[in-house]
């Protein structure tokens, strides 16, 4: 199989692939393994799509992740792979690393990924495990190497984005405010201050369920 005729099994579910790699053995990958290839969002395509499925409209929590263990499962079955998911933990698998290695995500100033074309705060709905080496295309260089303004860094208005961490309770905080609106609605200021994200199509709907998902929790 090759990366067109994955990318054409994938596209009526609106996803794409993000990056791929040829795990070693030290990568955390399942055994057999011999192309992982990450997916996500299909942007702005996807949120029209997805407020239509049976998940997302039946009310029960965990929508998005639901929808994905079906789809992800479903692609995964008619290809013979192994699908693999970011959610379901402790553990939780490596994404995080495995994105790295693709050479398609990289460390941002504010050390959250970014993506070569879906900009900062990338959301993985699944990966594929292929027991088939694939031929893959060569890694994309970071975008914040030609970024000189960094905007990401100084866009949040209560620091909690920065090289040194993220202050995650000072994020919340700001978020559930008054003050937070805009980024309770139409998603992290950090975010849509990185000119790659300015170009990815996420619209704000999207952004406001993640945030809803998010300020949810503890603390």
């Amino acid at each position: 199989m090759t990366l067109p005729e994955l990318e054409a099994l994938l596209d009526p579910a609106y996803l794409r692939i993000l990056g791929g790699f040829h795990p070693g053995p030290d990568d955390g990958t399942p055994e057999g393994c011999k192309t992982l290839l990450l997916l996500g969002p299909d942007e702005p395509r996807f949120w029209p799509y997805f407020i239509q499925t049976p998940e997302y409209r039946d009310d029960a929590p965990d929508a998005m992740d639901r929808w994905s263990l079906r789809v992800v499962g479903d692609c995964a079955k008619r290809i013979g792979a192994q699908a693999l998911f970011p959610f379901g933990g402790p553990p939780y698998l490596p994404f995080y690393s495995w994105a790295l290695k693709s050479g398609r995500a990289h460390v941002s100033p504010i050390r959250f990924l970014v993506h070569d074309r879906a900009g900062l705060f990338l959301s993985f709905r699944g990966a594929l495990a292929l027991s088939e080496r694939i031929p893959l295309p060569s890694p994309e260089s970071t975008p914040c190497a030609t970024c000189a303004s960094q905007p990401c860094a100084t866009a949040c208005p209560v620091r909690a984005l920065t090289p040194q961490g993220y202050d995650v309770a000072a994020c919340k905080a700001y978020i559930r405010s008054d003050a937070g609106r805009d980024c309770r609605e139409n998603g992290c200021l950090a975010r849509r201050a990185c000119p790659v994200s300015k170009t990815a199509g996420r619209l704000s709907a999207q952004s406001a369920y993640h945030m809803q998902y998010f300020i949810k929790g503890s603390p």
